[in-house]
């Protein structure tokens, strides 16, 4: 059984893709109805479309910044600056007219010489974000009408399809393959097919028929329309008589990458020109955060061009006589923790899942390492509690998009003197999480974005009454608390853990094995380098 049949399983809800969503308000797939006065007025009941991708389901057509992505995420810095030097020819050869030239040039540079995997993994775990911000509405809605749906796309298939098949619901996708050497390399080239478009388009659809409806940007006209009876411009006007009805996309709820914008030739050039000065201040403001004492960052951030804005008012240190105080946050970054003490002015130990060695070892407040080992985890807690305030993050990892993953009902038991935090954070540039790179570097690439933002809201203390003290449930407590940190946020509650994050991202379960200081010390050097 698949990974996403085995999910689809657990949350109760028709799997659509390779994994569904549990527990966020999305709507099930509901019976498309056509009416007669629509768009479709001329033909009995449409059953078939084919899209092309480009321009049309995607409101940009260019393909340029998606294997900039590709290039940076799946190769390094070294192609991805190549590939922009490039630009220029490429766009030379498309406006001379020289056929799909420049198209072919664009995919050598970004993928001769890539390992399959790396290019599906960025497939699977980057692209389909981008590819999300850039969907025409109109035209989906056009497009999630037909009971079969095919995408056409000039990308190679394999950057495209878990995107189409997942998110956009698409029966089908038809592309060019890319041609792999016998060790798992792309050569940077496609395969040569036989027959046309519409023909491989006639293929995949029922009885080896075209298409009712074909639909396409106004200004081109791919070979595939040869085979659709109807074909469909833009503007979409999609025939649903009530948006209630209308089956929306998946949204994407996990995603990797370090790139936070779709690197354009205009971006991607920007971001070169910001590295040298954006490491630099990475240096200067960690050397800083060093040596200053924690009360004092907040108050010196903004001469660095950072911030913090604080809300709420966090509870004064715990007595000598009580325990202390569980600040139960939601879990942006690494830097969660750290940015928290420095708001409370103290130094707060944190409860740590799974990170690096080297990340303990620079971390400048304490850490408290759990095994997942359910009875030594609430010693340790409880040990940590009994000596003062402690931090703990129950969703176990990051989460960039505006959802909450389960919470871990560990904390609930353990205390009653909880207090929510809403952690959230903004950057420019580059992102401060990651599943598939090395997480050592976090840090580094939070602190090198031009104005890094953290946003700190402290709720009232849980009531008594509101924990297990008064005999609540700990999974009620720990749910209760997910919502209230949610509705904070303007966020959706999910029933995803650590481990899905980690299986649809990194295929595997998130675990961080042990690794010593000069062994980080060359990852990092190696990472930029590379």
């Amino acid at each position: 059984m698949s990974f996403s049949h085995r999910l689809a399983l657990k949350s109760k809800i028709p799997s659509h893709s390779y994994f569904s969503y549990k527990n966020i308000n999305l709507k099930p797939p509901l019976q498309r109805k056509y009416h007669m006065d629509g768009p479709h007025s001329n033909m009995a009941h449409p059953k078939s479309v084919t899209s092309e991708l480009e321009g049309t389901l995607l409101m940009d057509p260019d393909p340029f910044s998606y294997f900039m992505l590709v290039a940076f995420e799946a190769s390094g810095l070294i192609r991805f600056s190549l590939l922009l030097i490039m630009w220029p020819i490429i766009r030379l050869l498309d406006v001379v007219g020289m056929g799909d030239a420049g198209f072919r040039l664009m995919i050598f540079m970004a993928v001769a010489g890539v390992r399959t995997v790396e290019i599906e993994s960025v497939a699977r775990a980057v692209l389909p974000k981008f590819y999300m911000d850039d969907i025409d509405i109109d035209a989906w809605r056009e497009f999630s009408t037909y009971d079969k749906r095919v995408v056409v796309t000039r990308f190679p298939r394999v950057m495209v399809e878990r995107f189409a098949k997942d998110h956009l619901r698409a029966d089908e996708v038809i592309g060019g393959e890319l041609e792999v050497s016998r060790f798992g390399f792309a050569t940077g080239f496609l395969r040569e097919t036989n027959g046309s478009m519409a023909d491989h388009v006639k293929a995949v659809l029922f009885e080896n028929e075209g298409s009712d409806v074909g639909l396409c940007r106004s200004t081109s006209a791919p070979s595939f329309l040869s085979c659709c009876k109807e074909v469909h411009h833009q503007p979409f006007f999609a025939d649903m008589k009530d948006d209630r009805n209308l089956i929306r996309p998946l949204p994407v709820i996990f995603h990797d990458g370090r790139l936070v914008r779709r690197p354009t030739p205009s971006t991607a050039l920007l971001i070169l020109l910001w590295l040298p000065i954006g490491i630099l201040l990475a240096i200067v403001r960690i050397t800083m955060g060093l040596i200053q004492p924690l009360w004092l960052i907040p108050y010196t951030a903004k001469f660095f061009g950072g911030g913090v804005t604080v809300r709420g008012r966090p509870p004064p240190p715990a007595s000598d006589t009580a325990s202390g105080f569980l600040f139960v946050c939601t879990h942006r970054t690494l830097m969660d923790p750290v940015v928290l003490a420095t708001v409370l002015g103290r130094k707060v130990p944190a409860v740590t899942y799974s990170i690096s060695r080297l990340s303990e070892i620079l971390s400048p407040i304490p850490t408290v390492r759990l095994t997942r080992d359910r009875e030594v985890d609430s010693e340790r807690i409880k040990q940590e509690l009994s000596r003062g305030d402690l931090v703990v993050c129950p969703e176990g990892t990051t989460c960039r998009e505006p959802f909450l993953l389960r919470f871990s009902a560990l904390f609930a038991e353990l205390t009653d003197r909880i207090v929510p935090v809403a952690m959230n954070y903004r950057v420019g540039f580059f992102h401060a999480t990651t599943a598939r790179g090395w997480k050592a570097l976090d840090p580094i690439f939070f602190f090198m974005n031009p104005r890094p933002i953290y946003e700190v809201t402290f709720l009232n203390q849980l009531p008594v009454e509101a924990t297990c003290s008064a005999g609540k449930n700990p999974y009620d407590v720990a749910n209760y608390v997910q919502r209230i940190l949610a509705a904070t946020l303007g966020f959706e509650c999910t029933n995803f853990t650590r481990k899905d994050k980690y299986r649809v991202l990194a295929g595997n379960d998130g675990t961080v094995s042990s690794t010593s200081y000069l062994e980080g010390i060359k990852k990092v050097v190696g990472a930029f380098i590379h």
